[in-house]
């Protein structure tokens, strides 16, 4: 069993570890942290690391009182999706697998959500289905704040550096920028495909 945070379009070192694990239970009961990829994703476009973010409606803003992630609803008004999906599309479609998952991705950036937490979770069984690993996975019912190591909740912060060095693959724009680390898992799925597992 392996504790993880479900966030949007997971940083490859997230899905290193959810492919290792004999299952895969997502946190319910966590606050919801800035700068934290439950609502943000890094894709490598022509310039470089672009930032794909999901704006949230924040009803606590301004007081001290602390919102579950699970509470946080998707603030639709900004179109977020028409964009994510745009930013997808320019900076992946002429890689070597994007029109490959393109049908399928496009129904996350179609389907009208009001919770993060949907949109995670779907994001989430696109790639399992992606990687043919199981979609099956639980939720914890309360907060535990022992950590173990099969406690992968860490891997949400975007400051938390993983300290296993990755092996390169080829990036769209590595002539132009360089190699990028622990990117969206998109961005290797749609250079690797199927080979994506083996990356892993």
């Amino acid at each position: 069993m392996s504790l993880f945070i479900p966030t949007y379009f997971s940083p490859i070192s997230q899905y290193s570890e959810i492919v290792k694990s004999d299952s895969v239970v997502f946190e319910m009961e966590d606050n919801f942290q800035k700068q934290s990829y439950r609502n943000r994703c890094y894709i490598f476009n022509a310039n470089g690391k672009q930032l794909l973010n999901i704006p949230v409606k924040d009803k606590n803003k301004g007081t001290s009182q602390r919102k579950k992630t699970k509470d946080l609803l998707v603030d639709n008004d900004a179109h977020w999706q028409t964009h994510h999906l745009k930013s997808l599309q320019t900076a992946y479609r002429t890689s070597p697998f994007y029109e490959f998952y393109e049908d399928d991705l496009r129904t996350i950036f179609t389907k009208k959500y009001t919770f993060l937490q949907d949109v995670n979770i779907d994001a989430h069984l696109f790639i399992a289905d992606a990687l043919q690993i199981p979609l099956t996975y639980s939720k914890t019912k309360e907060y535990n704040i022992t950590t173990d190591k099969n406690d992968f909740r860490e891997l949400a912060d975007v400051k938390f550096q993983p300290k296993k060095t990755v092996e390169k693959y080829i990036q769209m724009f590595d002539d132009k920028h360089g190699f990028i680390p622990n990117l969206s898992v998109l961005d290797l799925l749609f250079m690797e495909g199927p080979n994506t597992i083996s990356y892993l």
